[in-house]
């Protein structure tokens, strides 16, 4: 296997986050090329239309003008962007202004890497080709099965098995210098079928690596909506319990309407910190509705918050964890942050939906 068996993000030479926090710029800004999805997949929330339609949040693809503008700010911060990654909510390929998307923030000196992950329905060269051309740093390829009748059940489409092996392999010929990582959540497959999709994908990426499912996103009881029973973290490591999230001080979301959540697990709309087609990122970031957020978990009241107190990315997905240092940043958070006290930290109510982008 030509593969490195190894997750899809990096969990070595991680950033001690402790040092560098508060940020004046971002690590990673994720941006929503299109909050809707093809798939129905029982363990995530998109997949049941019903639970989105309550939320009230738009479904479609997001305005080119409005991933312009939005990467046309990330210019005025002080440093550059680490990462920007091309997924939150839904299916990327669903916009066709995808490549454009990628081309465009490629063109910036300010972007340091791009990433997208992909359920593979859109992989095609006439699709897929534009935007390994565009140069995107990585693709993360879902692999939701291993039959078409095991995608069926998991993901009520109907999935070309077959034709998607065929198109991974013209991708991994055609990549250029894209990473290529592809993944798997065990529980959907059987033991036989964990060494078959070794077999059939191992020599055709960079990085491979079964995960687990995990109760990720906030108020979506996963073990509910899939009868599976979950023991490990996502990628295989131990349940453990953390208190403060890190994410909040080094990240932020861009839904494809504009709104921006604090967190890119905010699929019920509940985290919502600004609105980029009014507001500069720059704005949005250094808010007071953010560094309320972020104040209530280092005063150690997360939990008050219904959404944050629900999410379980911090037991199950977590790579970083900043406890043990949660009053220091304290201390240092209220010297360098002025804040208005009236302001509440966002975690409890919906926002109503925008007017829907075209």
């Amino acid at each position: 296997m030509k593969a490195q068996l190894k997750p899809r993000i990096n969990l070595e030479d991680r950033t001690a986050l402790e040092t560098v926090i508060p940020l004046d710029t971002p690590f990673i800004v994720f941006v929503d090329p299109a909050s809707s999805c093809n798939f129905k997949c029982t363990f995530c929330p998109t997949g049941h239309r019903d639970m989105i339609a309550e939320t009230g949040r738009y479904q479609g693809a997001m305005k080119y003008d409005v991933f312009t503008k939005v990467i046309d700010d990330l210019g005025a911060f002080e440093k550059p962007i680490k990462v920007l990654r091309l997924y939150k909510d839904g299916e990327p390929f669903l916009n066709k202004r995808f490549a454009d998307m990628v081309r465009y923030a490629k063109s910036k000196d300010y972007i340091e890497y791009i990433d997208t992950t992909t359920n593979g329905t859109f992989l095609t060269p006439d699709r897929i080709g534009p935007v390994l051309e565009a140069g995107i740093d990585k693709i993360n390829i879902s692999v939701d099965g291993m039959t078409v009748e095991q995608y069926m059940q998991f993901t009520g489409f109907k999935f070309d098995f077959p034709k998607f092996i065929e198109n991974v392999k013209w991708i991994y010929e055609n990549k250029g210098n894209t990473e290529i990582s592809i993944k798997i959540p065990g529980e959907l497959i059987t033991e036989d079928q964990k060494q078959e999709f070794f077999d059939t994908f191992g020599d055709y990426c960079d990085r491979i690596f079964i995960e687990n499912f995990a109760p990720c996103w906030p108020e979506f009881d996963i073990e509910k909506h899939t009868g599976v029973k979950i023991t490990k973290g996502i990628y295989q490591q131990e349940i453990g319990s953390t208190d403060t999230c890190p994410y909040i001080f080094y990240g932020c979301s861009v839904n494809a309407d504009g709104l921006v959540s604090s967190c890119f697990l905010d699929w019920g709309r509940k985290l919502i910190i600004g609105d980029a087609r009014i507001q500069s990122m720059q704005e949005i970031w250094n808010s007071d509705k953010m560094n309320a957020l972020r104040l209530q978990h280092l005063e150690g009241r997360r939990c008050e918050n219904q959404t944050c107190g629900n999410c379980g990315q911090l037991t199950h997905c977590l790579p970083d964890s900043i406890d043990a240092h949660r009053p220091m940043l304290l201390e240092k958070f209220k010297q360098m942050v002025k804040l208005d006290p009236s302001v509440r930290a966002p975690g409890g109510t919906r926002i109503p939906a925008p007017i829907a982008a075209e």
